[in-house]
This record gives structure tokens, sequence and C-alpha cells, in this order.
């Protein structure tokens, strides 16, 4: 559909979009669209007036999640569609993995209506090893730390943390850190329209507790990374899921793009630690054509 109105949404933190969806944008133009920027929460802005929009760089919406649900509710033709925005912007899905057999990295979840002392938010955490506190609703490791068990002081500044984000009314997940991150690193596989297309390592970010971020996100360092067999296994298996999910939500829509983040277990199997299907970075200058096909991709739901 040529000189079609695509939006791809971003934040102020981005306004003319990351890196990454530039070569979308520009991809999108090169094939005839008519591609823009355009921030999620901008008043000014028609949404009906866009025959298509992408969501993309909307990285600061984990403080409003509810707002940027209700948004994406809102415009007419949205991808990935509202439905599976909402179900993916709340890390609980990863319990929905779980009993679905999936394997994920085993976590505890605190609920803020239980009102939880710190006593009890210790008798919670892990005897032994490092450990993670995060809150179900985040991204970019924000708010985010990492705690030694056996080290008095760091547990301590852990249960401030877990006390602190539920007095805020969060929910929050304690999860085991493997350590085999911390040399091999994450792999995260990218799936566009439902098929694999390429796969990089990120390097490991937790370093020690919470201690405030500024931005957005952290860095992340990123190389190329072939994946496993047993790592494409999973990554498949997770987008399988994410398509029955989606066919709940939203009947006769497929999978735009797909983010599968898996980390080696204590026996070196995968394990899967986000299934990114809103906002995620692509890494589309790490292969070949990648940002063009997703822009065929985009293009072909208009036909």
């Amino acid at each position: 559909m040529s000189n079609a109105r695509i939006a791809l949404a971003t934040c102020n933190f981005h306004p003319d979009l990351a890196e990454d969806d530039q070569l979308l944008l520009r991809a999108l133009r090169e094939r005839g669209a008519d591609a823009v920027a355009a921030v999620w929460d901008d008043p000014e802005i028609d949404w009906s007036s866009f025959d298509l929009v992408v969501v993309r760089s909307t990285w600061d919406y984990s403080s409003r999640r509810d707002e940027f649900v209700a948004w994406a509710r809102s415009v007419p033709r949205i991808l990935n569609p509202a439905g599976l925005v909402e179900w993916n912007t709340d890390k609980a899905y990863l319990r929905d993995l779980e009993e679905a057999g999936l394997p994920v990295i085993p976590t505890i979840w605190l609920d803020p209506a239980r009102k939880l002392s710190s006593r009890a938010v210790h008798t919670r955490m892990p005897a032994s090893g490092d450990f993670v506190i995060k809150p179900t609703v985040s991204r970019g490791s924000r708010d985010t730390g990492r705690y030694e068990a056996g080290e008095a002081h760091s547990r301590g500044l852990a249960i401030s943390h877990a006390v602190s984000l539920m007095k805020e009314g969060r929910h929050v997940m304690i999860q085991r850190y493997l350590m085999e991150v911390d040399t091999q690193g994450e792999t995260a596989l990218v799936y566009i329209d439902g098929e694999f297309s390429h796969s990089v390592r990120k390097g490991a970010m937790l370093q020690g507790p919470y201690r405030g971020m500024a931005g957005l996100y952290k860095q992340e360092e990123m190389s190329t990374r072939p994946t496993t067999p047993e790592e494409r296994a999973v990554g498949d298996r997770a987008i399988a899921y994410a398509t029955e999910v989606l066919a709940k939500e939203a009947p006769g829509t497929e999978l735009l793009y797909a983010r599968v983040d898996v980390v080696p277990g204590p026996e070196g199997e995968p394990l899967i630690i986000e299934l990114e299907l809103t906002e995620p970075s692509l890494f589309l200058a790490f292969e070949k054509d990648a940002a063009g096909r997703l822009a065929d991709a985009v293009l072909a739901r208009l036909a």
C-alpha cells in the first residue's frame, strides 16, 4: 500500500526514535510509505489519521502502565495489538509461561496487598547465592537490584528495596541470579513476522544493589551470537505460546515482532528471562536486511 500513513510510536526521551528504529523508519520510506515518528502521549496527535501505528521506542511507560494500555486500546490499528500489550507489560506473564511448561527462571512473587513485613520478606528470599529484586512492571533494568543472600548488609538492602516497592503498590519478583550470565551473558532471539530472524549477545547488566538510575534504561553491551539448537527450541516454544495468547486477545492477527531473552541455567539449559512483545529493541543493525524484512511485514498488514 503505497503512501500509507504509518506512525512509529516512541516517547519524549527518543522523539525521533531510537537509532535501531530509525532503520525501520528509513526502510518504510524507501518503500513509499509516509512513515513518521510519533510520541505516544502527545495529546495533539490524531492517531486515527494513521493507517497503522507500530509500537516501538515507548520506553517511558512503566511508571504509567495503565495510561499506556489505555492509549494502546484507543488506537484503531496498532501493532502488536493492544490486548497483547496489556498482557506483556506486566512480567506476571512469566507465571503463565511457567504454568504452560516453558522453562523460566524460578520466581517468588510478592503481592503488595498482603502488606508483608520485613521479616516476612526476609523469609521468602534465597538462603544462599545471589538474587535479584525487581517490580513486575518495569523495563531496561529500572528499579532492579542484585543482592548477596549470605551477606547481611546486602540482604538488608534487598529487604528495604522490596518493601519500598510494595509500599508504592508495586508487585515484586525475587529471582535467583544465575552466575552463568556474568560469563556467557544473555541471548536475545529476535522474531520478525513470527519467524526467527537473528540473535545477539547481551552482556551482564546487574552489578549490585539498586541505587536509582538516570535515564530510562541501562546501556546494553551487544554483540552478534549464533543460537544453539536448545535456545532456538525454547524461543520457538515461547513464540508459539505468544501466538496462542494473541489468538485470544486479537483473533485473526499475527505477531509482527517479538524477542525472547534466554540465559543459561545451572546445567547450561536455556531459561526464559523475558518474552518481549511490546516495545523490544530488535537489534536490526546486527542482521543484514532485518529492517527491510520488518518493513515488508508492516506493509503486508495494510493489504
